[in-house]
């Protein structure tokens, strides 16, 4: 069986991936403040839901082109996003900017 998807329908799927993922982050702000009070290993459960979904989404967007798509600038395209993405987090989460210093709430700083 041959599945056949037009440039119209790739976008259209994407287009609405992009409209499930801003919901689901809208809906995450919202939450903050219970996500807060939960107990410590919440968000490392709820690090790994939006790993797993993000990660899905990019596979299945890049699924679409390479099978569907046969424009080598536009696989690029697909293939090197989330490459760029990554590389970005990985920098910014182990490279150290500053130190971590504690500061005292009364009295000022003393030296």
């Amino acid at each position: 069986m041959t599945v056949n998807f037009t440039p119209t329908q790739i976008l259209a799927g994407a287009g609405a991936l992009l409209v499930l993922f801003m919901v689901w982050r809208y809906s995450a702000r919202k939450a903050r403040r219970a996500a807060e009070a939960a107990c410590a290993s919440s968000p490392v459960v709820s690090l790994a839901g939006r790993v797993l979904f993000t990660g899905a989404a990019f596979t299945g967007v890049q699924w679409l082109v390479i099978t569907h798509v046969h424009n080598p600038a536009l696989v690029l395209v697909v293939l090197g996003v989330p490459d760029l993405i990554t590389a970005y987090v990985l920098t910014r989460a182990l490279t150290v900017t500053s130190l971590d210093t504690t500061t005292r709430r009364r009295g000022g700083d003393r030296r």
